[in-house]
């Protein structure tokens, strides 16, 4: 552990700090559809964000039943969650690496367990024989839960490999990779999104010979420092019959709240003003990152040989700095924070976009 982690010690924070995941990863997925209408996102790109937003979801929800008799079981189990305090607010990484060993085992476990309408039956005659609370049950029941929601799959992990979807053919092939990880740095799930064309002999994912090539390229890549400018040169030198002609990143948090994380800067004054309950008490940084091919160019390959190089579009301003085209900064939050910061108007979040949950739990865009 470093000074920016923290563990949660207590059974009632660590159901509020789950609590509030839930709603925030409920609200993810309406912002990837109201970019979705503003045309920002096409609908293959909404539903595959959607689709690692709610990984994201389900692995929320299987540490909420792992962690949750925190505080109340003596022994070295369920333990405590540990979680990124600074510019993170998310889990460790360690606790994703930890549950994906968790999730080989996870029938091992359960085969030994008794089953939930047994371990139910067990609480109901403790309580009505003993009037006592069964609290080891509950702690039996709570891993057993556990243990089925790793075995539903679906689940975040530290890396998710890249997977493609076909978006039909102009001058050649044209496929939408997506991949996702979660940064080792930042702690933070980070997904990515990669458009190619290509004309090899067989299309790209159906070719046992460049196919998983180009995944351990992409994974091997995948780190939060790079630029993007620098991942998609590697990846149009290394791969001179696939052409990527757009590359974003997402950068799903921090998430910051008054009660769990240590911030800095106008955030920290905005959560402190605004108070009130636990699903008041947050907001979450959304960063996309793009970088678009502006055009190709021939270029020498060898002494007598030529090859077609990408060449890519930079912000005339940060461009050659970030490496991108563009970089698009939202802010998610509940309306008692937003109203703090309309209030407070600092310099840092005038420019990126809001979206406001209002009392009613809608989504509301912010021009």
């Amino acid at each position: 552990m470093t000074s920016d982690h923290q563990e949660i010690y207590d059974t009632l924070v660590a159901r509020s700090y789950f609590g509030m995941f839930e709603k925030i990863t409920g609200h993810l997925a309406r912002v990837a559809d109201a970019m979705q209408d503003e045309g920002r996102l096409t609908r293959t790109e909404a539903r595959i964000l959607n689709a690692h937003v709610g990984s994201v979801a389900a692995t929320f929800r299987a540490l909420s039943w792992k962690y949750l008799m925190t505080g109340r079981v003596e022994g070295p189990l369920p333990g405590r969650l540990t979680f990124d305090r600074h510019e993170s607010g998310f889990p460790i990484a360690q606790e994703l690496m930890v549950m994906a060993v968790d999730a080989a085992q996870a029938e091992k476990h359960l085969a030994g367990m008794a089953s939930e309408a047994e371990l139910k039956d067990r609480m109901i005659r403790q309580i009505v024989g003993d009037l006592t609370i069964p609290t080891q049950l509950q702690f039996a029941l709570s891993q057993r839960l556990y243990y089925e929601a790793l075995l539903t799959g679906n689940l975040f992990q530290a890396r998710n490999d890249p997977d493609g979807q076909w978006l039909g053919e102009d001058e050649g092939r044209r496929f939408l990779l997506h991949w996702s990880v979660y940064d080792t740095q930042e702690n933070l799930p980070i997904i990515y999104l990669m458009d190619v064309e290509e004309a090899g002999r067989r299309p790209l994912l159906a070719d046992d010979r460049r196919w998983p090539q180009v995944r351990a390229h992409l994974m091997a890549q995948s780190v939060a420092g790079l630029k993007l400018l620098t991942i998609a040169q590697g990846f149009d030198t290394d791969f001179p019959d696939i052409q990527p002609k757009r590359l974003r990143r997402l950068r799903l948090g921090p998430m910051y709240s008054h009660a769990f994380t240590l911030q800095s800067g106008p955030i920290s004054q905005v959560l402190a003003n605004a108070g009130g309950p636990p699903d008041q008490d947050w907001a979450l940084v959304w960063t996309v990152e793009d970088l678009v091919s502006e055009r190709t160019e021939q270029v020498k390959d060898g002494w007598f040989s030529t090859t077609t190089r990408e060449i890519w579009k930079l912000d005339p301003l940060k461009g050659a700095e970030d490496g991108t085209t563009s970089t698009t900064r939202m802010i998610i939050l509940p309306e008692r924070p937003n109203q703090v910061l309309t209030e407070m108007n600092p310099p840092g979040f005038r420019d990126p976009r809001r979206f406001v949950v209002d009392a009613a739990g809608r989504l509301v865009p912010q021009r």
